[in-house]
């Protein structure tokens, strides 16, 4: 029912509630100053008794219309009325409710009456419209447990009052856009009943505000409107637009939507879904988290001291993890030595580049450290230029599926043994090892070599080094290009001149875009228990190929194309594949050589091309270069029908197309993108760039793929991760300035043909950005506590320092709210 009229008020009162009307905004008072800069009206404010939970199973809603601008009702607040009241008279039994609607303010100082009601609805214009002993009534209805909604103008009711700014969450800019526009809203809770069952995309109408201060991480936002799509305005929020969002707040539940702002939005089905969503969780009809985002909530501490004095006691140069299923970790050292130890760079020395490849395993029963074994690899030849250092060495280390029982750990290094100083080639392999369960101790004489390869090592870098399995028993190997960038002038690297002893170290169609050559690539084997392995079906060769005279494609190879995946992932619910990778280290767009640096991730479904070194990103292609002038460019790349004309090939010429790749980012910013050409070439202008990533940006960047969260619904470990992360994939960067570090929710439709990310949560305030936080992000995966495990690789390249470390990031506050008991009509 409706309480209709004007709620009587003094004519002080009513005066002072339209200066705040009019000039609130103007003044910029909105972003809510001290409680004390509210005039004191002349009643002071009593404290009520409500009962704890206010409602009870006969499930009252209260809508507050009450605007301290005097004038008609407004027609949003009629047409918010109405759909309310129609939401509560539809859906299942279980879940209606009565309404009742008023401008009344005087309810909130009569405590029988507001205990009356499950949830309080705002559908106000805002202003002062409440006094402080009402504004009292309405903080002791929250602290009994009540249920709040605010929409739209709500926001921007009791300017003056710090405690209704939280309540609320986020106060609008004064020169929001007041327009009605298109917009689109990205629904990244696939949980809340507000949003379950909303589009990933909505395309709507609607006012849209911006917001003094961003909520981010302060609320649990539901829903994000994305800028691109419409004018913002010059207070813009940026990629990050809150518009929908909740918490626990002061005792209670309190949901706010910035939509609403117009009388069509009611008449929309998928909004009164959202409104529906959010009454009927802060009416206690149903559970949701509203926690799960908010930064205080997450726990991140260091596992791991520092090193001893001259010694890796606690952890090598940080490179790789994996998590036992007892809850040990095991984590890598690459192979650079403490600052103490000497490091040899002459080749005439037979010691040139030795280093030890350090196996940890820290154990949470006792919170010890054990150093599992050493490895002499060939990775310890300090910084210096490209023809210089190196990055190879103990590059990945896996579990066996039934590590348990077996105690089987692989690892892939490149052995210091396999070295030839004279020609400066290597050999990279994977191999078997057996862990003692009970000691922690690596036995290395149980070594089986299950795969190697040749490497060149005359020229630094990208050695790759993940590791995943799949639910089959298929083991994923990354493996790096290991050629450098530098003599295409950051490009391509499709430079066929540069050899050492007649192998190439510059151009990466020997390698990556080769299909003969194991490096650049994701490789896919099916391990056997005699320590050999087989090839799985559905690889993007079989090995037997006759194209082209046959014997020119190794039947290994599951993804081709790629630089430096130095992590990857499979998600076992659905063995996907995700992996992300280095790009080269041109700083800029160049309208004669194509594409800046791009590093990469991608969501990989099926065995493909994933273009490098003849395109990056959404297809984007480079310039070829060749003999007899490779400073000369010849004609661009064709991504759908790729070409190895390189010298140093000895693959096959027709190579697979290429597929576009998810997510790409440049100093300038993510997804980088151009105008075409009406042969598909794009400008490379950078003034005519649009960035269609908008949340991420690089600089100094080096992609470190993270996991997809699975949450464990029969776990009972307390600091597990909660379940709106499922699905959720997380990718990051190895710095923390403006690089990533995100959940991104990716759309099954279009992932596996490199469709753009839907949404992206940034992880910044919960995994710990700054030099005593992680800084350094060299790798990240959920144990089977769905706690996070991260390592930190230090502040020294090609040595560990005391900021090298594990860490762990958990997460404390707790299950979805309220309380089974009190459910306003049971767990029913």
């Amino acid at each position: 029912m409706h309480l209709r009229g004007l709620s009587a008020r003094s004519t002080h009162r009513r005066r002072w509630a339209a200066v705040v009307a009019a000039g609130a905004v103007a003044a910029g008072l909105l972003a809510a100053p001290a409680a004390s800069a509210r005039p004191d009206p002349g009643t002071a404010p009593t404290t009520m008794s409500i009962a704890s939970p206010p409602g009870g199973s006969t499930v009252r809603v209260l809508i507050f219309y009450g605007s301290a601008a005097a004038g008609e009702e407004s027609p949003v607040v009629d047409a918010g009325i109405a759909a309310i009241e129609q939401i509560g008279r539809s859906g299942p039994a279980g879940q209606r409710f009565e309404v009742e609607a008023t401008d009344d303010a005087s309810v909130f100082t009569d405590a029988t009456k507001l205990g009356r009601y499950n949830t309080v609805v705002f559908l106000t214009g805002g202003g002062d419209v409440l006094t402080p002993e009402q504004e009292a009534g309405l903080e002791a209805y929250m602290e009994a447990g009540g249920g709040f909604v605010g929409i739209h103008d709500a926001a921007r009711a009791e300017p003056y009052s710090d405690w209704f700014t939280g309540l609320i969450g986020a106060r609008p800019a004064p020169d929001s856009p007041t327009a009605v526009q298109r917009a689109t809203v990205e629904v990244g809770d696939r949980q809340h009943p507000a949003t379950r069952e909303l589009p990933l995309e909505w395309k709507r109408l609607d006012q849209w505000p911006n917001w003094v201060k961003n909520p981010s991480g302060d609320v649990h936002t539901v829903a994000r409107v994305r800028e691109s799509t419409y004018r913002p305005g010059a207070s813009a929020n940026g990629w990050d637009h809150p518009i929908s969002w909740c918490r626990d707040y002061d005792g209670g539940r309190s949901f706010y939507t910035g939509m609403g702002g117009t009388v069509s939005s009611y008449d929309e089905t998928d909004f009164r879904a959202h409104l529906r969503g959010a009454l009927l969780w802060t009416t206690r009809l149903v559970q949701a988290d509203c926690k799960a985002t908010i930064a205080a909530n997450y726990k991140a501490e260091r596992l791991t001291e520092p090193n001893q004095p001259g010694q890796n006691d606690q952890i090598g140069e940080p490179h790789g993890l994996v998590v036992a299923p007892d809850g040990r970790v095991l984590y890598i050292g690459r192979g650079g030595a403490d600052a103490s130890r000497p490091v040899v760079t002459d080749w005439n020395d037979p010691d040139v580049g030795k280093g030890k490849g350090q196996i940890h395993v820290w154990d949470p029963k006792t919170g010890k450290v054990t150093l599992a074994g050493e490895l002499t690899v060939f990775g310890n030849k300090g910084g210096g230029d490209e023809l210089t250092k190196v990055e190879e060495g103990l590059l990945g280390i896996e579990l066996d599926p039934r590590f348990e029982e077996n105690g089987w750990v692989y690892l892939h290094y490149t052995p210091h043994s396999g070295l030839n100083r004279d020609t400066h080639m290597a050999e990279r392999r994977v191999s078997r090892f057996t862990l003692d369960l009970a000691t922690n101790k690596l036995d290395l004489s149980s070594e089986k070599v299950l795969l190697k390869w040749p490497v060149q090592v005359h020229s630094c870098c990208h050695a790759g080094g993940g590791m995943a399995w799949d639910s089959q028993g298929n083991l994923y190997i990354a493996t790096g290009d290991n050629n450098s960038s530098g003599f295409s002038d950051g490009y391509s690297g499709n430079n066929p001149e540069p050899n050492y002893k007649g192998v190439s170290f510059a151009d990466a169609r020997r390698t990556a875009g080769n299909t003969n050559n194991l490096n650049g690539k994701i490789l896919r084997i099916h391990p056997e228990p005699d320590g050999t392995y087989t090839i799985p079906e559905g690889n993007l060769f079989t090995g037997k190929e006759t194209d082209e005279g046959g014997g020119k494609t190794r039947g290994e190879i599951y993804v081709m194309g790629v630089r430096n995946p130095a992590r990857i992932f499979v998600d076992r619910t659905t063995d996907i594949l995700y992996a992300g990778w280095v790009g080269p280290d041109a700083t800029e767009p160049s309208p004669v050589w194509g594409p800046a640096k791009y590093d990469t991730f991608a969501v990989i479904t099926k065995a493909s091309n994933r273009g490098w070194p003849y395109c990056m990103g959404d297809k984007q292609p480079y310039r070829d270069r060749n003999l007899p002038d490779p400073s000369q460019p010849l004609g661009w790349y064709d991504c759908d029908h790729p070409k190895n004309e390189s010298p140093n090939n000895d693959g096959l010429v027709d190579l697979p197309p290429v597929t576009g790749n998810n997510i790409w980012y440049s100093p300038q910013g993510g997804g980088p993108d151009y105008p075409r050409d009406a042969d598909g070439v794009p400008s490379y202008r950078q003034e005519e760039a649009t960035y269609r990533l908008p949340w991420l940006k690089g600089g100094g960047q080096a992609a470190m793929n993270g996991p997809v969260y699975r949450y464990d619904a029969a776990s009972s470990s307390a600091v597990r991760w909660p379940s709106y992360w499922d699905g959720k994939w997380f990718v990051g960067d190895f710095y923390d300035g403006d690089q990533p570090r995100d959940a991104v929710l990716m759309d099954p439709k279009t992932q596996g043909d490199g469709g753009l990310p839907v949404h992206a949560e940034s992880l910044k305030r919960i995994v710990p950005v700054g030099d005593d936080g992680i800084k350094n992000l060299m790798d990240w995966k959920f144990g089977p506590d769905g706690a996070l495990y991260v390592l930190d690789y230090g502040r020294g390249f090609f040595t560990s320092d005391d900021k090298s470390a594990l860490w762990r990031v958990t997460y404390t506050g707790g299950g979805p709210t309220p309380p089974a008991d009190q459910l306003a009509r049971g767990t029913t």
